[in-house]
């Protein structure tokens, strides 16, 4: 419950304070640069369609919507667009770069950073909210007041997706907005942070990378491309505010920053060429005015990148150095920055209003249509094992963690510390499972045939989770990471020690909710009809996986995991839940041989596969590998289970026979007393 002072000025939750004084920004810089950028983008972004205008219209074939409707859709894209950038940074620098109080609550410059969430997630969300009727006008090519006419505007709307792509970003914005401005505990930073981060999505899944051929790699690559921008730009403007307010942490603030743009930088960068090639070829960079404005966009983002890195090595310099540093420093530490930064996000909004020049669908098949791509014949293993598509969300996170592991590992045997070597192992094997089951052949059928997409789904919930939960990630890094030290911020050790003992993560790991969420998904998803309604969609593709994986190492984690868990279960109770729950997935198999209905006819009728193929058969194959498929995580289950069992009762019985070493055998001596009374007593 929170409390106002009046006099004092400040909010009071449990004891803790916050002193709105030093929430006031301390000079108008903040405002004057982001108002510089939102019109420099805006100018950059009205130029680049004035260039591509009549290319567009004559590719296209569509009326003029009029001015109104050609040059405010990059406008209030680049506003909203640095608006949404603003508020995920802001989330992100309240959740990551700058500590809470020791009571949990935002300490000035986390709240600050918040509010100012709060209000570019508003702004994001009526940008939104406008681009819904400016899109409706430039892809029916009726003018903007046409448009807006209330029977116009309603018929239309269900027959543009990218209006309903704009519409679901506004919900998610303000939804973000609502909670922003309503959170003073820390923990309600990742509920804005994830919320800003779903209101990014919709942007990514319409437009060009969302149609013609190869849409599932310009999908993924401009997914990571958005949320790239967005952290390294709103982190950017999110430090140089708190460094103008002399926030206490600056020093660390910047630091944390710097990594992340660091990698922001590469990620944006590769991301941005892959989603290029994809839509054009590269020998059309310098002579198509669609190539131009790409190097244009790239160069911009180069710039700003080489520019942040060497001002943020003198500042950071200066800060270590310096009690007092300039002021000026900081402005010339963003402002040129950001500055090219709001230019390269005008060259992006520009871009999307124009054309690629093989955006024309002549030659695309319908297969390509749906999923992005052709498959070349009917699957083989030989297709299965080595016709490979790379996936860039899971493949690249499968590597990504395999790395990312092995460094820790390599940390602990720097220092002297031993890890066991099968946890190494069973981690690698599940990064490497992760990374056939999405960009193998098997993968690369799976949005064409129901049995491999069976086969795909049976690998992410069922083996991948599995032996990533006898790696012991969260053990790992508990042990790899240094701790912050005492009166220090807390790091990134004491972030996950906060997650494993939050009420959250007691609620999720419920054995009842786990197993619900792990079996209750699978008839849900096939037999409930969801899968009929979602099948169509990109994104519902990559959200099916992120759920299979996820809910699957839930489960496994509370039953074999090594890894702390808020709740302890006895290993009676861990048998007791896998015998229970396996048996309804294996009834799922069953229930799904049994079918006989063809799940999603339409849509697999639709991709006109260039081979004869039974779906009938082929969705009794599914049924078939999701009953068969449970078999062996259940003997990897139950043999850990066991392993870990046995090892529990040894740890027991050397602790008992130490205890009895200190007592000399004290306990037993105590009982053959007690022995030698009893018969006495009946002598």
């Amino acid at each position: 419950m929170t409390t106002t002072s009046p006099a004092s000025g400040t909010d009071k939750s449990d004891g803790a304070m916050i002193d709105h004084d030093r929430l006031k920004d301390p000079s108008g810089i903040r405002r004057i640069l982001i108002a510089v950028m939102m019109v420099l983008g805006s100018v950059a972004g009205v130029l680049v369609t004035a260039a591509s205008a009549a290319t567009a219209l004559k590719l296209t074939g569509l009326p003029d919507a009029g001015n109104l409707t050609t040059y405010g859709i990059p406008v209030v894209t680049v506003v909203g667009q640095i608006s949404a950038a603003i508020g995920f940074g802001c989330a992100m620098f309240a959740a990551f770069f700058v500590p809470p109080q020791r009571s949990g609550i935002l300490d000035a410059g986390g709240f600050r950073a918040i509010r100012w969430a709060y209000a570019a997630m508003l702004t994001w969300a009526v940008c939104g909210l406008m681009l819904v009727p400016l899109t409706i006008s430039n892809q029916s090519g009726h003018s903007l007041g046409e448009t807006l006419k209330p029977d116009n505007l309603m018929n239309a709307y269900g027959q543009v997706a990218e209006a309903r792509y704009w519409l679901w970003t506004a919900i998610f914005a303000i939804a973000a907005a609502i909670v922003a401005r309503l959170a003073l505990a820390w923990g309600w930073t990742f509920v804005v942070l994830a919320l800003a981060f779903l209101s990014l999505m919709p942007s990514a899944l319409a437009g060009h990378s969302s149609s013609g051929g190869s849409h599932d790699i310009a999908t993924n690559s401009l997914i990571i491309h958005i949320v790239a921008a967005a952290a390294w730009l709103g982190g950017l403007l999110a430090v140089l505010a708190y460094a103008f307010g002399d926030g206490r942490w600056r020093t660390l603030a910047l630091r944390r920053y710097s990594r992340v743009a660091f990698w922001c930088l590469f990620a944006v960068g590769i991301s941005g060429v892959i989603n290029a090639l994809v839509r054009m070829p590269i020998g059309e960079l310098f002579t198509t005015t669609y190539g131009l404005i790409v190097l244009g966009k790239l160069a911009a983002f180069v710039l700003a990148g080489v520019i942040g890195g060497l001002h943020r090595a003198v500042t950071l310099r200066e800060l270590e150095e310096t009690d007092e540093p300039r002021k000026s420093l900081f402005v010339r530490f963003a402002a040129v920055e950001a500055l090219v930064f709001a230019v390269a996000f005008g060259f992006g909004a520009g871009l999307s209003r124009t054309p690629p020049p093989v955006l024309s669908t002549a030659d695309v098949t319908p297969m390509e249509l749906k999923i992005g791509y052709n498959v070349d014949g009917a699957p083989t293993l030989a297709r299965l094992a080595f016709d490979w598509r790379f996936d860039l969300i899971f493949g690249t996170a499968a590597i990504i963690a395999a790395v990312v592991y092995l460094r820790g590992v390599y940390r602990l045997r720097k220092r002297g510390d031993a890890w066991p070597i099968g946890r190494t192992i069973a981690w690698i094997a599940g990064c490497l499972g992760l990374l056939i089951a999405t960009s193998s052949g098997m993968g690369r059928y799976s949005p064409a045939l129901f049995s491999s997409h069976m086969m795909s789904h049976m690998m992410l919930s069922m083996l991948v989770p599995v032996l990533m939960v006898l790696g012991g990630p969260v053990t790992l890094a508990l042990r790899a990471i240094p701790p912050a030290g005492r009166g220090n911020p807390d790091g990134p050790r004491e972030w996950i020690l906060a997650g494993l003992h939050s009420k959250y993560s007691r609620i999720i790991t419920h054995p009842l909710i786990a197993v619900t969420v792990f079996v209750g998904s699978f008839y849900v998803l096939y037999l409930g009809g969801l899968f009929v309604a979602v099948v169509e969609n990109h994104s519902a593709h990559l959200l099916m996986n992120l759920h299979f994986l996820l809910s699957g190492y839930l489960f496994y984690w509370i039953v074999i995991g090594i890894d702390p868990a808020p709740r302890q279960l006895s290993h009676v109770g861990k048998l007791g839940i896998v015998l229970g729950a396996l048996p309804f997935h294996a009834f799922f198999g069953v229930a799904l041989m049994m079918t006989t209905g063809i799940i999603a006819e339409q849509y697999y009728k639709g991709l006109q596969l260039p081979f004869a193929l039974d779906l009938a058969a082929d969705q009794k194959v599914g049924g078939g590998i999701a009953w068969a498929t449970g078999e062996f995580p259940l003997v990897l289950v139950m043999l850990a289970l066991l392993i870990q069992w046995r090892r529990q009762d040894d740890k027991v019985a050397r602790r008992f026979d130490r205890r009895e070493e200190r007592d000399e055998d004290a306990e037993l001596e105590a009982y053959n007393k007690m022995l030698r009374e009893m018969k006495d007593a009946r002598d």
